[in-house]
């Protein structure tokens, strides 16, 4: 990973000092997919279940998924009746946790009349460890209802939530609400029942399975592990399209566990966790639909809502580009100035805020079926950018770490999952090792 020079004797000695502070939500809060939206809010200390939380430590991201669009078939009925149990792995441990639903495809009011949260009893099951099982709350209340478009963070509950683990988030609606807000492509399997099992800690009813998350869209943690959020906001190749399911292999999922491994042996690195928001065939100019809000929103507009607006975010890793060259409508006219102005663009909102932006290398994808010597001459140029300088604070070369050097458009085999576009876990593997971990430390520099 190379670290930007250039920016003058002046802004080298110039910090921005950034307010340290995690963003605690409460209540009902605009989820729009607007890039400038925010969250709302003032910590809550008391779930109002008897489990308020312990006051120490920091708030940070532990998982998240961004919302892609509304489910195919419950525009309707959404999934009324319904337990939904969603499985979610942890990158940072904590003594008190939050959970964030969201309403953002929702074309009617979504009413959750019980929601739970539970330590998994083992990897990849429905099965809960019963002595951790939770009721969620919010505002007191055991039931909600999130107005369409929007998102609800519940009440934060005691709750002992160990590193790299399985936790179960279930909903529970009764009445019809669609349609339901989902991540589909989502690399673990999650489960439903019928009837409302949201504090079942059984699997033995969970028998819909699925490979999507529904309504649930981040999990906060109270940490003495981690001091801060490092955001990946990427495509499928951060999504983890072609990792082995249930196995949590992504890149993102990789690169916490060094970082949580290198703070452990003392070594001077950042203390944060690793949340991933990456899309399925995200761009970074165009979105993947129509509609209002937009079915898997740009990075552009999404940049606020999926990056900005996690958690007591230090850092943002950006790997987008790929699908904006092989997704265009004509490679021969889409220039990748635009691509790379795209780029620049979500660096700057982010410096806005003081953080520091680690950009990624495009890798090659030759042998898939949209390579052409027009793409691949889009993403030399894009990578041209970003090698000089000129788009991010830092940047992991994916590209030199993964190509082949006989024939660089494609893959090393070892590392190609046989698409020609989607990395093997070992090539996801590869990706996270590229890093320099100090180079996701501190604020973004001064620019005057």
């Amino acid at each position: 990973m190379t670290r930007r020079h250039g920016y003058g004797l002046l802004a080298a000695m110039i910090t921005l000092v950034v307010a340290v502070s995690a963003a605690i939500y409460v209540g009902a809060t605009l989820d729009d997919g607007n890039r400038h939206s925010r969250s709302v809010s003032q910590a809550r200390d008391d779930s109002g279940n008897g489990d308020s939380p312990a006051s120490t430590g920091a708030w940070v991201g532990s998982w998240s998924a961004s919302p892609v669009e509304g489910e195919p078939g419950t525009e309707i009925q959404g999934l009324a009746g319904r337990s939904l149990r969603n499985v979610v792995h942890t990158a940072a441990g904590g003594t008190s946790a939050r959970v964030t639903l969201s309403n953002l495809y929702g074309e009617q009011p979504l009413t959750i009349d019980h929601a739970s949260i539970a330590v998994a009893a083992a990897e990849n099951s429905a099965a809960a460890d019963a002595a951790t099982m939770r009721r969620l709350t919010f505002g007191g209340s055991p039931s909600v209802t999130v107005a369409p478009g929007r998102q609800i963070v519940s009440d934060a509950v005691r709750i002992t939530v160990p590193r790299d683990s399985d936790v179960l988030v279930t909903t529970y609606a009764d009445l019809p609400s669609g349609p339901v807000t989902y991540h589909p492509r989502a690399r673990q399997i999650s489960y439903s029942a019928l009837g409302d099992r949201t504090e079942d800690p059984h699997a033995t009813a969970y028998t819909e399975r699925t490979e999507a998350w529904r309504y649930v869209t981040a999990l906060d943690v109270l940490s003495k592990q981690a001091n801060g959020t490092i955001v990946a906001l990427g495509d499928s190749l951060t999504a983890g399209s072609t990792s082995t399911v249930g196995a949590n292999r992504r890149w993102p999922d990789v690169l916490a566990d060094r970082l949580h491994a290198a703070a452990e042996a003392g070594a001077d690195v950042p203390r944060y966790s690793v949340v991933n928001q990456g899309i399925g065939g995200n761009r970074v100019l165009r979105p993947g639909g129509k509609g209002t809000p937009a079915p898997n929103a740009s990075g552009l507009t999404r940049f606020g809502r999926d990056a900005l607006g996690r958690t007591n975010v230090k850092a943002v890793v950006i790997d987008l580009g790929v699908n904006d060259i092989l997704r265009a409508r004509d490679p021969r006219t889409l220039k990748a100035s635009a691509i790379v102005a795209g780029l620049r663009e979500l660096v700057a909102e982010a410096h806005g805020r003081g953080l520091t932006v680690v950009g990624a290398t495009l890798m090659p994808f030759g042998g898939f079926h949209g390579y052409s010597a027009p793409t691949e001459a889009l993403r030399q140029a894009v990578n041209a950018e970003i090698r000089g300088g000129r788009v991010f604070d830092a940047y992991a070369d994916f590209d030199k770490a993964l190509r082949d050097p006989y024939d660089p458009w494609r893959f090393r085999a070892e590392y190609d999952s046989g698409d020609h576009l989607h990395p093997s876990d070992a090539g996801y593997a590869r990706m996270a090792a590229v890093f320099d971990l100090a180079d996701l430390k501190g604020v973004a520099p001064a620019r005057l």
